[in-house]
């Protein structure tokens, strides 16, 4: 596996031909672009969501291109503070195209899981995203292994098939 940096990742985002799959399964995170806002919202602040609006652009040129962007999230119920957040903006980015889809972590125990969150683009490439045991980014990693790429094509489609379209999903 190749260790890649931010600008790469990008580009992998932006540039995918067919497809991006995204399976989430940590309760908490803590990047550097939403914790402000997420203090914000735990301050009972508002928030424009105006910092999402690069993301929310290229869900919709890549849905008018007829590429599909979808992302599940495995979590624990009840939600903990930062999904609970990340559910009250998710919104967002489904009004922009992108099929976000909510799993308790309780109807996920016999399926296989890689031990991290990843992309999977284009059923190509696998890119790792790793965390500290707070949440903070730690690197991404590509991988083209067929192993790894059968792992998490089925581990996304197994998942996805007990999850609950957003606009359906009430949180605990």
């Amino acid at each position: 596996m190749a260790s890649i940096g931010d600008d790469e990742f990008d580009r992998l985002l932006i540039e995918f031909g067919t497809e991006a799959l995204h399976l989430e399964m940590r309760d908490v995170y803590g990047t550097e672009v939403e914790l402000p806002h997420m203090r914000q919202w735990s301050h009972g602040e508002s928030d424009d969501l105006e910092w999402l609006s690069a993301w929310c652009a290229t869900v919709r040129r890549h849905v008018a291109a007829g590429r599909t962007v979808r992302r599940v999230r495995i979590v624990s119920e009840p939600l903990s503070e930062y999904q609970h957040w990340s559910y009250g903006i998710a919104h967002v980015m489904v009004e922009a195209g992108e099929d976000i889809r909510w799993v308790p972590r309780r109807l996920v125990s016999s399926i296989a899981l890689p031990g991290n969150d990843f992309y999977l683009v284009d059923g190509e490439l696998v890119i790792y995203l790793h965390y500290s045991g707070a949440g903070r980014a730690t690197g991404k990693t590509l991988s083209r292994d067929p192993d790894d790429l059968r792992l998490c094509r089925t581990a996304f489609e197994a998942v996805r098939k007990l999850a609950i379209p957003h606009r359906d999903y009430r949180p605990v």
